[in-house]
């Protein structure tokens, strides 16, 4: 069925729409649906999705645990690519055929952030990408490189600004400066990437020797095994010559924060971004203070640091690593990959 949409600039083939959906917490209930085609207004466009990554946050956000107070039904997942079908009648900056992603905070242009704007998040509280088409406002989504894949692009919302904001925006990475990344999850994996693609030494943490080898390959300099170490930010001061490092990419909370204060030099920066190990736990500051140690809260990124990190992965032909890819009607098996935690690489959901 073709129809002309009212005051817009493209011809539509309307077929049916389906998506993921939860109306209750848990990954049991997740199901696939058909949902209406919503209009598209003066200021918006519509997006044939073409791939979706999965995210912790994502997980986390379906089993209730992200936010017990989410209203559902939700459709999940914050991060994705696809292709401009209609641009409304206002619609200047995008045409029919972009290829674009969604804004994690599609509110959050530039600067800094602000209580309002960090709130309306893709994937909860506002609807996600795991959706066969959607309607998002034209500020809200933003090109991505030409070079890489649909999958490969559908990691940059989240992770990739997360870690990007985190190195360059918080963190002003320097050549030669030394980083430590903990884990082998998604913004780690980007933050070795970009880290190494700015010639810095990476050192990478993990309890599984396998992936330990593995993030050698990817370009770690140094490698802590955290489980056979657990003194590990002993080690990293051993391989800095007793200074630390410049940069700790902390994704473990509360349970490993008093470590990365230990391993990180004077003057150096902590950036808390996850907490894989909780949110609670006695914690002495006094490093903090002694070693004038900066820790900085990382809550993704702006519009405009999604562009700087665009440009950035272009200029340094940056690949992000994709573990796995499910079909759409595989989307719930990918979720049950993901919570196995075996994975090396983001898992990615295709629309094709």
């Amino acid at each position: 069925m073709l129809f002309v949409a009212p005051k817009s600039k493209r011809i539509i083939a309307l077929t049916a729409n389906f998506a993921y959906a939860f109306s209750d917490f848990g990954l049991s209930h997740l199901y696939k649906c058909e949902i209406p085609h919503e209009p598209c207004p003066k200021n918006y466009v519509r997006v044939k999705m073409r791939a979706v990554s999965l995210n912790y946050r994502d997980l986390l956000m379906i089993k209730g645990a992200y936010n017990p107070r989410q209203e559902l039904p939700l459709i999940p997942c914050s991060d994705g690519v696809g292709h401009i079908t209609e641009t409304g009648e206002a619609v200047t900056d995008f045409k029919v055929g972009d290829r674009v992603a969604g804004l994690f905070a599609p509110e959050w242009q530039a600067g800094p952030p602000s209580a309002q704007n960090i709130r309306q998040t893709r994937g909860g509280p506002l609807p996600g990408m795991l959706t066969q088409e959607i309607v998002l406002p034209a500020h809200g989504v933003i090109k991505v490189p030409e070079f890489l894949t649909d999958t490969q692009a559908a990691t940059l919302p989240c992770a990739g600004l997360t870690a990007y904001s985190a190195l360059f925006i918080q963190g002003n990475l320097k050549r030669k400066q030394k980083v430590l990344i903990l884990g082998s999850g998604g913004v780690s994996l980007f933050a070795l990437q970009l880290a190494k693609a700015a010639g810095a030494t990476v050192i990478a943490t993990s309890s599984s020797d396998f992936k330990l080898e593995k993030l050698k390959l990817y370009g770690a300099d140094h490698t802590i095994n955290y489980q056979t170490t657990p003194q590990w930010s002993r080690a990293v001061r051993e391989l800095t010559a007793g200074q630390g490092v410049d940069h700790v990419v902390e994704v473990g909370g509360a349970g490993t924060l008093a470590q990365s204060l230990k391993s990180v030099a004077v003057g150096g920066t902590v950036s808390l971004i996850g907490v894989l190990s909780g949110t609670k736990e006695e914690l002495n500051i006094l490093p903090v203070l002694m070693n004038q140690i900066r820790v900085q809260g990382i809550f993704v990124g702006s519009k405009d640091g999604f562009q700087a990190l665009n440009d950035y992965i272009s200029h340094k032909q940056v690949t992000p690593l994709v573990s796995q890819v499910f079909g759409f009607d595989e989307a719930i098996e990918a979720f049950k990959a993901f919570e196995k935690g075996l994975h090396l690489g983001k898992i990615c959901v295709s629309f094709n």
